[in-house]
């Protein structure tokens, strides 16, 4: 085991930047196309085809998501996935070639417009490029940190980054992949010990924990100091699950996933946010009813805070 999303078996990631733009793109690649589903929580979102996904549409499998930086811009990245697995006859077919395949690529953004790169990209944003370095790249051990979509993210006001973690409920796997941007901070305030320290596994966090006389609260003069302004922030991601879960399923599953954005950040899901997770089925794993189901939504949050504090972690090192 890893630690990472991968563990769940199944898919692949693939990491591209540009680090004088400060920004990058990371896309999820199944190995055949997945059911998924998604919930968006946050109040500034920016996504691309989550509709097709909603409850009683013709789609149910996806053959990749994409996380990307550069707010409206980085929606382009898509675009770039998309050509690539078009070429390559990866998608709905509607019909024989030379009919085109239609890839379904629904993908996020997260604001990293204002961290200080050149963003000077006139009328050729690298992101479709950069969608395109990604997917090629997909396999192997993803990078955590500046990496991905992670690369110009910031946390409150530290940096953020790519982070994954992974855990399993009996014989199913479940992990996370969350680039962290989020307006709240994900540190217990005047510490660095991160909010999802209770979560922690093998030191992956740095195995800081709090003073036994802490008192939770905000010093008078830094009362919500992070908070950016509007639009300014996300936090993206998904989660996966090696279990044969439908589309019904996974989306309580992402439901529940959004939960660990709360459990790792304060504050979490506001106005001022676009938190966007996705969950994807990989595997064939049974999920005996409602009760199994919540075990792995439980499972699902737990990464999830894991993941975006491990994205904030790696980063600062």
């Amino acid at each position: 085991m890893l630690n990472t999303i991968i563990d769940v078996g199944g898919l692949k990631i693939g990491n591209a930047v540009d680090e004088k733009v400060k920004t990058g793109v990371t896309v999820i690649v199944p190995d055949s196309p997945a059911v998924c589903a998604v919930d968006v929580r946050g109040g500034g979102p920016g996504t691309r085809e989550t509709e097709s996904l909603q409850d009683g549409g013709l789609i149910e499998a996806v053959h990749a998501i994409v996380l990307s930086g550069g707010s409206v811009y980085g929606l382009a990245a898509a675009d770039g996935v998309t050509a690539f697995l078009g070429a390559e006859r990866i998608g709905y077919a509607p019909g024989p070639a030379p009919i085109p395949v239609s890839p379904i690529v629904p993908s996020a953004i997260l604001f990293d417009n204002a961290n200080g790169g050149d963003k000077n990209w006139g009328e050729t944003p690298p992101f479709r490029a950069l969608g395109i370095e990604a997917v090629k790249a997909a396999g192997g051990t993803p990078e955590l940190g500046a990496a991905g979509a992670g690369y110009g993210a910031t946390a409150g006001l530290y940096a953020g980054g790519l982070g994954s973690a992974s855990e399993t409920v009996g014989d199913i796997t479940v992990g996370a992949i969350i680039a962290a941007n989020p307006v709240g901070s994900p540190y217990m305030p005047g510490t660095k010990v991160f909010w999802a320290w209770p979560y922690e596994r093998d030191g992956e966090l740095g195995g800081q924990r709090p003073l036994a006389d802490y008192k939770w609260g905000y010093p008078k003069d830094t009362k919500l100091a992070f908070l950016k302004t509007a639009g300014q922030s996300t936090v993206i991601g998904a989660v996966a699950v090696n279990a044969a879960l439908s589309q019904k399923q996974l989306k309580r599953l992402a439901i529940m996933a959004q939960d660990g954005i709360a459990m790792a950040v304060r504050p979490a899901h506001t106005p001022l946010d676009g938190d966007t997770i996705f969950a994807l089925s990989t595997g064939d794993k049974v999920c005996n009813g409602p009760v199994d189901l919540a075990e792995l939504g439980a499972a699902a949050a737990r990464c999830t805070a894991r993941a975006l504090s491990r994205g904030v972690y790696a980063a600062s090192k």
